[in-house]
Order: structure tokens, then sequence, then C-alpha cells
């Protein structure tokens, strides 16, 4: 056997089969990529866009955030699922969907590449917060500077295309910031602001302000898997060996064992990082409700950094200033560094849905992912130092996640009624739960757009 290929996550052979843990410690021993999808998700969205809606609308949209986090886990399920039985990438999913093509590709797989121009900005607010950040530490060093040396550092770090650096940081970010979060949420009910049963429960009533819709919608679509993270988790899973060790799919009792069993390490996974980003989005919503809207502050332009410091500096006193500044560049450069591992491959993958390159050839997919890790960080630091409006852009870059997630719901209904093989098809309780995330995206999407209107 051909060593790169035995070495390739993407080429499914029976040398890579291995029996599915059983038990949950044995599970937990294989967890890792919803560390990543977590890294990406705890930063643009809870450290702006969350925060952004909790100053703005106070604590009556605590709902919003909650709904994100919990609703769209079985749509990233659904995808995760068929990445495991088919050992396919995400655009190699879009292109097994119905309908119309231009060229090789679904028009899914074309739309997709249109809508992330656009997103292009959602990424350059958070290397402009991280520049921010950084000037604020060495003010000698202008910002232009260091957006400049930050894309150097996240390229340098994601451009050889392996999976363990990635999983690997990723929980290292984001157990640093959990800590300091955390502290600063319990510290602040020692404070006048301390946050009241009375206004926890005001958060749970469904009610949405028509001036916070634009931002509402931004946090919806960034906060909690959004469309983005869903479709890299498939990444994520075959690269840290689930799909292999599932093996070629030979329609044997014994893959149909392997497979439900790597399924249920993929739930426990899932699950396991949906508790993480759901605390920790939760904790800075309501910092952002308990501090910023109190005070009228909103975290806008250049400002952006110094108006949540203040998160930390009135619940745990102006030492914590230093620590916010540490631990928001810890939490932004961990967004940046999961989202580029992600993006890196996306397009890689889509170009190779498209014809250009083949995206299963270890050699070939690695060169691609290598010239996106350089292209793209150098691409959001100049988008960002020409507009200089860090929190419109992300929350533009959510929205976009919005429609994104939409087109991600299109697919999962897809995978789950025509191309799931029936053997591993979920129980009522799985598709009442999938169905319940489609209607709420779809509800919440609607509701949105009607009121804008």
């Amino acid at each position: 056997m051909n060593a790169t290929v035995n070495d390739n996550p993407y080429q499914l052979t029976h040398e890579k089969i291995i029996a599915a843990p059983v038990g949950f410690w044995q599970r937990m021993r294989y967890l890792g990529p919803g560390f990543i999808l977590s890294a990406s998700i705890v930063g643009s969205g809870e450290l702006i866009a969350t925060t952004r809606l909790g100053a703005e609308a106070g604590f009556v949209t605590l709902w919003v955030i909650l709904v994100s986090c919990l609703v769209k886990v079985a749509i990233q399920l659904e995808f995760g699922k068929r990445a495991i039985y088919t050992g396919g990438s995400t655009m190699e999913a879009f292109n097994s969907l119905p309908g119309w093509r231009i060229g090789r590709a679904h028009w899914t797989i074309w739309t997709w590449l249109i809508l992330m121009t656009l997103k292009i900005m959602q990424n350059g607010g958070i290397i402009g917060g991280v520049a921010i950040i950084l000037q604020i530490l060495f003010p000698d060093i202008p910002i232009p500077v260091w957006c400049y040396l930050i894309a150097v550092t996240v390229s340098l770090l994601i451009y050889r295309g392996k999976y363990k650096p990635v999983e690997k940081y990723s929980l290292i970010f984001i157990g640093l910031f959990a800590i300091l979060t955390i502290a600063s949420l319990i510290a602040v009910q020692f404070t006048p602001l301390q946050i009241t049963l009375k206004e926890l429960l005001s958060g749970l009533k469904f009610q949405l302000p028509p001036e916070a819709v634009i931002v509402a919608l931004g946090a919806f679509g960034i906060t909690g898997v959004g469309g983005d993270e869903i479709m890299a988790y498939n990444y994520w899973l075959i690269e840290k060996g689930y799909a292999a060790h599932a093996g070629p799919r030979d329609k044997t009792i014994e893959w149909e064992s392997r497979a439900k069993g790597w399924i249920k390490v993929m739930y426990l996974d899932a699950i396991f990082s949906m508790i993480v980003y759901t605390i920790m989005t939760a904790a800075f919503y309501l910092l952002g409700a308990a501090i910023l809207h109190r005070q009228d502050l909103l975290p806008a332009g250049m400002e952006v950094v110094e108006t949540l410091s203040r998160l930390y500096t009135e619940s745990l006193g102006n030492w914590a200033g230093m620590m916010f500044l540490i631990g928001g560049f810890i939490v932004l450069f961990s967004t940046l560094f999961s989202a580029l591992a992600a993006w890196s491959r996306l397009f890689s993958d889509a170009f190779g849905q498209i014809g250009w390159i083949n995206f299963k050839d270890s050699k070939q997919r690695h060169m691609a992912i290598g010239i996106f890790a350089w292209f793209f960080p150098f691409a959001w630091a100049t988008l960002f130092l020409l507009m200089k409006m860090p929190v419109l852009m992300v929350t533009i870059g959510g929205v976009i996640t919005t429609v994104i997630l939409l087109m991600v719901v299109f697919a999962a209904l897809h995978f789950r009624y025509r191309q799931i093989p029936p053997v591993l098809i979920s129980g009522p309780g799985y598709d009442t739960a999938l169905w319940i995330s489609v209607l709420a995206i779809i509800m919440v999407a609607i509701y949105g757009v009607y009121k804008l209107i």
C-alpha cells in the first residue's frame, strides 16, 4: 500500500479500520473535532456579536442566543453522519445534491463561493480586533503593522495543512478564555451591576425589539454552530479519522457496526462542544446586558476593544483590563486560527469539485491549503484597514452566515431523506430534533426579514 494513500484520511482503506470505542470514557478519548468548532465559535460571535446584542437589547434577547446555540446541532450531526459513512468532504456532499449545475459543480457550491466573498469582511473585523488589542498593549507599533504581523503568524500555523496542531491549539485557546470569562460573570454578581432572576426570566419571553433585529440576525448566524462551522465539521471528523476508522462502505454487518459506533462518538463530541460554547456564549451575552446596556455603551468602531474591556474592569476592577486584553487576544486569535484552517480546506475542496484540483490527492490538497492559508489573512487584514469598522464587519458576516445556514438546512434534509443508508437512520427522537432545528432556523430567518421590511 502506498504510504501517502495510507496516511490520507480522505482515502478510505481497510488498513485504517479501527473498532469504535464503547462506553463514555473510551469515547471521550476520541473527542476533538468539536474543540475546533468551539474555538471558532468562541471568538467573533461571543466577544463581539453577542456582547453587542446584549449591549443594545439588554436581557430580552437572551432567548436568541440560547436558541442559536441549541437548535443547529442536529443539522451539524446530519452533515457529520454523511462524512462518516461516505468519507466524502463537504463540497463533495453538496455536489451530490440534485438540481442545477454550472460545469461540474452544483449551484450550492457557486452560491457559497459568492457569499464567501462578502463574508471576508467578518474575518477582516476579527483581525482588526486583534490588531487593536496588540496596539493597546504595544502602542509604539501602528495597527497596520500589527494586522500584517498577525496575518503572517496565523498563516505560518496553518499552511502545512495538518490536523493535530489545529486541535491542540484550539483546546488551549478555549480553556484559557473560559476561565477568564466565567470568573468575570461570577464577579459581577458582587457589584451593583449584579444580574437578577427577573432579568434572566425576561430574556426567555421570545421578544425581539425592532431596533435589535439586524444585530440579532447577525448574532443568530454567528453564534452556536453557524453554516460555516457545520460545513467545516466534516473536515475535522475525517481528518480525526472517524470515517477512515469506520472503513469503506461494503454493506457488511461489521461495517454497519463500526459506522454506528463512530457516529455515537461524533454525537458525544458534538454535544460536549455544544455545552461548552453555549455556556460561554450565554456568559458573554449576560455580561454585555449587565454592564454595557445599563451604561448605554455600544461596542463600535475602533473603540470596540476599549468598550468591551469594561466587561472585565466593571466586575473585577481596573486591574482586570490587562487580563481582558490578553484574553481578548487569545479568543479572537483562536477564531482566526480555526477559521483559516476551515476556509483553506473549504475553498480547496470547492475548487476540487469545480475541477481545478484533485482535493483527495494529499499533495494537491496540501498545496492548495497552503496557498489559501497565505492568501486569506492578508486579504482580511487589507479589508479591515480599508473599512476600519470591526463590529459592522463581523455583524454583516453573521447575516451572511444565516443565509449560508439556510442552504445547509436544504442539504441536511436531502442527506436525511434521500442518501443515508437505512441501517443508519436514527429514531423518531432524532428526527424530531432535526425538524425543530430546521423550523427554528427558517422561522428566525423569516421573522428577521419581516421585521426589517
